[in-house]
């Protein structure tokens, strides 16, 4: 009876723990990115809870992963880093029988470079990166990256730069005169070092959760992101999101789950429900990016219909260039350079 009891405990405890399993998601995102109102709706359509984790940059996302024993089942790297997480087979493909409406993805967002076919990864959202400033305290060009790389003096001391590898590495290359964010030109390349060691004493912070600060005004300036930039200036009208004349980036965050996922089914599950368009806008009403999938407008907040941050002025447009995965050789030049500049 005893030996019975033992084993009926045993098998109840064992039942109780794959409960719990499958009734989780664990989600590894940016920071401030996840609309609290998009995880509600899941687990009520689903019973499955959702845990999120931040991390600040893409760097710091994969170096986690790569460790191992993270715990995580799902992850929101950009389209630069997505080929280094497949190849590196840190990804796992999409399930078909679960994720059945990638149908949804526009179609300019499906046969991408990053993930062709869309076998790994799914849209999160997508913007640029170019220059907050607080026109209460300058009034020059928004549009001019020089506000950060060669800040005019009502600026110094009062600038925050995002801390993103491949954000600032593109706009000061681009400012620099290059063409290409994997530029393999050794002369723009040591200007851009030289550029932004002399800038950052002008620099307050190198930090990424600074809506507060801009809207507070304890910041007047820096490079951030267009959906950062608006929930900033819906606080304070006197921030101006500005697209420089030298170049831009164009960025998509994209959803895909983990190799080791201890809940892959669950996460599946969660990819497949934020292609929905009602569930795709639950994260552009919160993060205030666009998202990549077609017919979510209808659903978006009016205020983002024609928001300066999301609505590019028409001779701004070809300023833009989406970001592309550069060779180890131009990524490892980067690092250091990008290493110096943290140090």
């Amino acid at each position: 009876m005893k030996k019975t009891l033992i084993l009926s405990t045993a098998a109840l405890m064992a039942s109780t723990a794959l409960a719990s399993a499958q009734g989780v998601v664990n989600l590894y995102n940016w920071g401030n990115y996840t609309s609290p109102e998009l995880l509600e709706r899941f687990t009520a359509e689903t019973g499955i809870q959702v845990t999120v984790t931040d991390f600040d940059s893409n760097d710091t996302a994969l170096a986690r992963i790569r460790q191992g024993g993270h715990g995580f089942d799902i992850v929101v790297p950009s389209n630069t880093y997505i080929e280094t997480w497949v190849s590196e087979g840190l990804m796992q493909p999409l399930d078909p029988a679960i994720v059945t409406d990638r149908g949804n993805i526009a179609p300019q967002w499906v046969d991408v470079d990053f993930d062709p076919g869309r076998e790994y990864t799914v849209p999160w959202a997508w913007g640029t990166t170019g220059i907050i400033v607080n026109s209460a305290v300058y009034d020059g060009n928004p549009h001019d990256a020089g506000v950060v790389f060669n800040p005019p003096e009502e600026l110094r001391g009062r600038i925050n730069v995002i801390p993103e590898m491949s954000d600032v590495m593109a706009l000061a290359i681009y400012y620099a005169g290059g063409d290409s964010t994997c530029t393999d030109d050794m002369g723009v390349l040591r200007q851009v070092r030289d550029m932004l060691m002399a800038a950052k004493p002008q620099w307050l912070a190198l930090d990424y959760g600074t809506v507060d600060s801009y809207a507070a005004g304890d910041l007047s300036a820096g490079i951030y992101w267009n959906g950062a930039s608006m929930r900033a200036r819906l606080q304070n009208d006197d921030l101006v999101y500005g697209y420089p004349e030298t170049g831009y980036p164009i960025w998509m965050d994209n959803a895909g789950v983990l190799s080791d996922a201890q809940n892959p089914e669950n996460a599946m599950r969660f990819i497949n429900f934020i292609l929905q368009p009602e569930n795709a806008a639950l994260i552009s009403n919160f993060a205030r990016y666009a998202n990549g999938i077609t017919g979510s407008e209808e659903f978006m907040d009016e205020v983002m219909r024609e928001a300066p941050e999301i609505v590019v002025p028409e001779h701004l447009v070809a300023a833009g260039r989406f970001g592309q995965a550069c060779s180890q050789e131009i990524n490892d030049i980067q690092t250091q350079i990008w290493t110096e500049l943290l140090q």
